[in-house]
C-alpha cells in the first residue's frame, strides 16, 4: 500500500505552484521596468545628442570653431565674466591663423557671437556627458541594468569620451601653421563618430522597445535579403555622412553650384590635378563633391533594392519602413540639389544635415524590423 502523503505537504506544494507564475510574472516585470527606464534615458541622450550636431554644423558654418583655443574640460565651462577675460580671450584668438590670415580687424562684438557658438557647442557636448554618467551610476548603483547590457551603455560613454578628446584634436589643427579651418580629416572623424554613437542609441532604443524573448522569437521571421540590403544602405549612408564632412570641410558645397552637371560638364575640370591620385578623393573640392553626388544617386538606387526584397515577405510592417526609407532618400536628394544650387546657404545646409539624421533613423528602423518583424505585422495588406 502506497504511503500517505501529508496533507500540509500537499497544500504546501499546491501553494508554491500557485505562486510561482507570480513570483516569474513580478521578475520580469521587474526586468522590463528597467528596459522602459533605460530606454527613456537612451532617447533622451539621442534628442541632446541630435542638437548637439546640429550646433556643430552651425559652429562649422559660421566660422566659430576656432574661435576658443584652449581645451579646458572643467574650467572651459566657465564663459568670460569680465571684460578682461574677455580681452584675454580676444588676445589668445588675434593669436591664430585664423584672425591673422581671414578676420584681422574684427571686433569684440564680432568675436563674442563665433565665441557663444562655439561654447555653447562645448558646454552641450559636456551637458551630454553628465547626462550619460549620471544615467549609468544610477542604473548600476540601483541594480536596474537589464542583463547583459553594461558593456553597451558603458560603450557610449566611452565613445562620447573619445568624441571629446577627437573635437579638440579637430580645433587643434587649425590653430597652426597657415590654416585658417579645421582639417577635413579631422572634421569628417569627428563628424563620422557623432553619426555612429547616434546610430548605436537608436539601435539600443530598438532593441529596448521589446522584450527580449519576442526579439528571439521574431528572428525566425527574419527577411534576409531586404536585412543585408538595409546593411548596405546603412554602411552608404555613413560613407556619404564621411563625404559630407568633407564637403563642408572643403567648402566644396559652395564651388560647384550647377546640376546635374558640374561647371558645365558631367565631370568636374582638374578632377585628378593633384599627385599623389588619391589625395583628389579627399582633398580636391571637385572629386569631393562629385564622390557626394554618385553616392547619393547608389542610395537612391539601393533603398529600391532593399525595398523590393520586401515586396513578397508576409510581414507588412518592414515593408512599410522601406517605403519611408525610399521616400526620405529621395526627399534628401532633392534637398541635396538645392542646398547646392544655393551655395549651401546656412538654413539649407543645416536642414540636408538633420534630414541625414532623420535618414540613417528610418534606415536603422526598415534594417531592424526586418531582422525582427513583429508577429502582428505578418497580415498581408
Amino acid at each position: 500500500m502506497a504511503a500517505k502523503r501529508p496533507i500540509f505537504e500537499e497544500v504546501g506544494q499546491a501553494g508554491a505552484a500557485a505562486t510561482a507564475p507570480a513570483a516569474t510574472g513580478r521578475l520580469a516585470a521587474g526586468r522590463q521596468g528597467a528596459r522602459r527606464a533605460v530606454r527613456a534615458w537612451l532617447i533622451a541622450l539621442f534628442v541632446l545628442l541630435v542638437a548637439l550636431i546640429a550646433v556643430g554644423g552651425a559652429t562649422r558654418l559660421t566660422d566659430s570653431g576656432l574661435s576658443i583655443t584652449e581645451w579646458r574640460p572643467v574650467l572651459g565651462a566657465l564663459p568670460p565674466l569680465s571684460d578682461a577675460d574677455w580681452q584675454a580671450e580676444f588676445a589668445l584668438y588675434q593669436a591664430t591663423p585664423e584672425y591673422q590670415l581671414q578676420n584681422r580687424g574684427m571686433s569684440m562684438a564680432e568675436f563674442q557671437v563665433i565665441y557663444w557658438w562655439e561654447w555653447g557647442h562645448r558646454q552641450l557636448a559636456r551637458f551630454i556627458g553628465l547626462v550619460w554618467a549620471v544615467g549609468f551610476l544610477g542604473f548600476a548603483v540601483l541594480r536596474k541594468m537589464p542583463p547583459g547590457w553594461w558593456p553597451r551603455l558603458l560603450l557610449l560613454g566611452v565613445l562620447g569620451g573619445l568624441q571629446g578628446a577627437i573635437g579638440w584634436w579637430m580645433v587643434a589643427s587649425g590653430l597652426v601653421g597657415d590654416r585658417v579651418d579645421v582639417a577635413p580629416y579631422r572634421l569628417a572623424i569627428h563628424l563620422g563618430l557623432a553619426f555612429l554613437i547616434l546610430g548605436l542609441i537608436a539601435w539600443y532604443v530598438m532593441k529596448l522597445s521589446r522584450p527580449a524573448r519576442d526579439l528571439l522569437q521574431a528572428r525566425r521571421a527574419t527577411i534576409g535579403g531586404a536585412a543585408r540590403w538595409g546593411g548596405v544602405l546603412a554602411a552608404l549612408v555613413f560613407v556619404q555622412i564621411l563625404l559630407g564632412a568633407l564637403v563642408a570641410g572643403l567648402d566644396a558645397g559652395r564651388s560647384y553650384i550647377d546640376w546635374p552637371l558640374m561647371q558645365g560638364g558631367w565631370l568636374p575640370p582638374g578632377m585628378w590635378e593633384m599627385a599623389p591620385a588619391w589625395r583628389n578623393l579627399f582633398e580636391n573640392p571637385g572629386t569631393v563633391q562629385f564622390s557626394h553626388r554618385v553616392t547619393g544617386y547608389a542610395l537612391a538606387l539601393v533603398a529600391l533594392i532593399a525595398w523590393a526584397f520586401t515586396r513578397g515577405a508576409p510581414a507588412r510592417a518592414p515593408r512599410r519602413a522601406f517605403g519611408w526609407v525610399v521616400l526620405a532618400v529621395w526627399l534628401q536628394a532633392g534637398l541635396g540639389i538645392v542646398t547646392v544650387i544655393n551655395s549651401a546657404a546656412l538654413p539649407l545646409a543645416l536642414g540636408h544635415q538633420a534630414a541625414a539624421v532623420l535618414l540613417l533613423v528610418l534606415i536603422l528602423r526598415a534594417r531592424f524590423l526586418a531582422l525582427y518583424p513583429p508577429a502582428q505585422s505578418t497580415i498581408r495588406s
